[in-house]
């Protein structure tokens, strides 16, 4: 959802030919921010197209009615030489709020109009809590956000790692951006009746009083990704999530590909034993029974482990115990199998890999990138680079907020997602 004011056009006393002219250029200026986040002067002239001349007059206007505010890079950030200023919509213009209705726990995170995650908060939860319970959860995390206070250093999650902490400001609510678990998401399809989520957008226009967009969370943390994680400088990007499901993303071309029936990025059903477990959708053998959460703590039971829970789990991995690296091992192999097919459809540059198996690092990561050489036609082996993911927990509700802004351009494409308005 998106609070606060908008940054405002400087006032114009007349309306003749000229001033909507310089009121289209500013436009120009704004909607180049909002898309991609801070930009030099010598960016915005390359993606406007105004000649120095007019642009440098645009922005001062904007910066002198505060619509606008300049900067420069951290120190840490910045490279040899003078730093260049980076011009971004003024970042106390408002915030954009995404909320993630994940399995077992709600997250929400919050960007200010600079494109800086200003804040983010997790709170688990039993997995047959009901909708309404599930709200509440959201609710009472956005408040905590509301008050959060400014300190001296972030804890650089909360706050893009900038080391400012800033509490969110929830004013005028315009929208929300809201994920949740499921082949599609369409309120009124059978799939989201059966996930009992079709009177989901009603409940959370009748608490917050604005439109709700919808839509498939692991596919909005492909989104995230894209916009501000792991793959941030690529346009076609595929995103795999290994957590107590196995889903994904596709960015392709630099759009998000949400495909006919909301089906796109269902990599956990794809097929790796037909003669292996029956799967959840009905098939046998499915990446999701060999690779989800449950799936790998059961193998490695079986192979002599004893974690009771992913994070048992995971701290043996770490420990360098033997069957838990096994394990790995052979997931990863039959992960990296998948990911390869997948590439020969769509061609990505990238991979990024997240849910909380990822967090397991190399000890996963490796044996998928080994798999996915071995598999991958000898053309492709060194097109495609295989990263973890970033964002964590906040990834699918940063999803939700671009879903709201609905100006990055990995959204040119997208289908206009289902909205429920206000009566």
């Amino acid at each position: 959802m998106l609070s606060g004011m908008q940054p405002m056009h400087p006032m114009h006393p007349h309306d003749g030919p000229l001033t909507r002219l310089r009121r289209s250029h500013e436009q120009s200026v704004l909607e180049l921010l909002r898309k991609y986040g801070p930009l030099s002067r010598a960016e915005l002239g390359t993606r406007s197209g105004l000649s120095r001349t007019t642009l440098y007059d645009i922005v001062a206007g904007l910066v002198t009615s505060g619509a606008v505010v300049a900067g420069t890079p951290y120190v840490e950030a910045r490279k040899r030489g003078r730093p260049v200023e980076k011009l971004s919509l003024n970042p106390a213009a408002g915030e954009a709020v995404g909320i993630d209705f994940a399995r077992r726990a709600v997250h929400v995170a919050a960007v200010n109009l600079a494109h800086e995650v200003v804040g983010s908060a997790s709170e688990g939860h039993a997995g047959d809590l009901s909708w309404p319970e599930r709200v509440d959860i959201a609710v009472r995390l956005l408040d905590s956000l509301t008050t959060r206070a400014p300190a001296g250093a972030g804890d650089g999650a909360g706050d893009g790692g900038s080391g400012r902490a800033q509490a969110v400001h929830l004013g005028a609510l315009r929208a929300i951006g809201v994920g949740v678990v499921g082949p599609t998401t369409d309120p009124g399809s059978e799939s989201a009746h059966a996930q009992g989520i079709d009177g989901l957008p009603d409940l959370l226009r009748k608490r917050f009083g604005v439109p709700v967009l919808l839509d498939n969370n692991t596919r909005l943390a492909a989104l995230a990704e894209a916009v501000w994680g792991a793959a941030a400088d690529s346009g076609d990007v595929l995103y795999l999530r290994l957590s107590h499901g196995v889903g994904g993303g596709l960015v392709v071309g630099g759009a998000l590909h949400r495909g006919r029936y909301g089906l796109s990025g269902e990599f956990g059903h794809i097929t790796v034993d037909p003669a292996g477990e029956r799967c959840e959708c009905g098939k046998t053998g499915c990446l999701e029974t060999r690779a989800s959460l449950d799936a790998v703590l059961r193998r490695y039971r079986e192979a002599g482990g004893r974690a009771d829970s992913p994070a048992d789990f995971l701290a043996s991995a770490t420990a360098a115990d033997r069957p838990a690296l096994e394990v790995l091992d052979r997931v990863g192999g039959e992960v990296g199998q998948v990911l390869a097919a997948v590439c020969h459809a769509v061609g990505p540059g990238v991979i990024v890999v997240g849910g909380e198996l990822a967090q397991a690092g190399d000890a996963l990561l490796a044996p998928v990138e080994q798999a996915l050489r071995q598999h991958l036609m000898p053309l492709a082996r060194h097109h495609v680079d295989v990263r973890r993911a970033t964002l964590g927990e906040a990834g699918s509700a940063l999803g939700g907020i671009a879903l709201v802004l609905h100006e990055t351009p990995l959204l040119t494409h997208y289908p206009q997602p289902v909205a429920e308005e206000n009566a």
